[in-house]
């Protein structure tokens, strides 16, 4: 497939803001800087952007009395957004599941707090009161 390499948070966010519908580039720039909370410049984004065309993941469409550029992901684009989204959500998971404590009763996953209680002599741990207080009436 593509042979783009998604290497920071500009250009994970690019494809998340174009994988939402068309933008042009000043927009996509401002909603950049809302997101990363930092300045954006040209140079951040139309680089990537080009490498995008190039690799025909992106048309581009002008609209508009000044005939702005407006980028649009091709079909092979999202394709590739969601394959970087589901890496994306691997890395996540590889850093968030050593955190994650599974409750004794129902079996969710509980990512912090959560509910600790001593049952039986040992400690375990649930999401909430009431799944302790059912683990309990039950065991």
């Amino acid at each position: 497939m593509a042979d783009i390499k998604v290497t920071n948070m500009v250009k994970f966010y690019t494809l998340s803001l174009l994988a939402a519908g068309p933008k042009h580039g000043y927009e996509l720039l401002k909603e950049l800087e809302g997101r990363l909370g930092r300045k954006m410049s040209a140079s951040h984004v139309y680089p990537f952007l080009n490498s995008l065309k190039q690799k025909r993941l992106v048309t581009i469409n002008r609209r508009g009395g000044r005939e702005k550029k407006v980028y649009q992901l091709t079909p092979n684009g999202k394709a590739f957004t969601r394959r970087m989204f589901v890496k994306f959500g691997d890395l996540i998971s590889l850093a968030i599941e050593p955190k994650l404590t599974i409750c004794m009763q129902c079996g969710c996953k509980v990512y912090e707090g959560g509910h600790e209680e001593s049952v039986g002599g040992k400690a375990m741990k649930f999401c909430c009161q009431y799944c302790a207080r059912s683990y309990r009436s039950r065991h």
